[in-house]
């Protein structure tokens, strides 16, 4: 498995908020892009969607209460992937948050996203920084 992980983000808000919103899956709704995604459907702990055609989802595989929350990738992925949204509270308004994605991948999808993924994922962790700043 490949592993890329996001560069660290601070966050002006309590750990305990932040992951709450995490590991409920139909918080999620809130956050979706409507025009890029179709179908989404949640439970607390699963959820599901089509994207271009293709249907897809998460689920929760673990939760360490307050500091991370590991998810799989189910549904016709390209590619198997697990990831965490990994918490530290500093201080009772600055929680640092890094995203970590292990994916198993053949080489075709490899080439394909080459260069893509750190980037995409530096930059969904700073969209979530921005957003619990904006207060989700």
């Amino acid at each position: 498995m490949q592993e890329y992980t996001s560069k660290t983000v601070s966050i002006a808000s309590h750990a305990e908020d932040i992951y709450n919103f995490f590991s409920d899956l139909s918080k999620f709704s809130q956050i979706i892009p409507r025009d890029k995604i179709d179908d989404f459907q949640a439970t607390t702990d699963e959820c599901t969607f089509t994207v271009k055609g293709i249907a897809m989802g998460l689920k929760i595989l673990n939760c360490e209460p307050f500091s991370m929350i590991k998810y799989m990738g189910i549904g016709k992925l390209p590619f198997e992937f697990l990831f965490w949204v990994q918490l530290k509270q500093v201080t009772p308004y600055d929680t640092r948050m890094r995203l970590v994605l292990h994916a198993k991948m053949s080489i075709m999808i490899k080439m394909m996203l080459k260069g893509k993924l750190q980037p995409a994922l530096d930059s969904l962790a700073e969209q979530i920084a921005l957003g619990f700043s904006r207060k989700m």
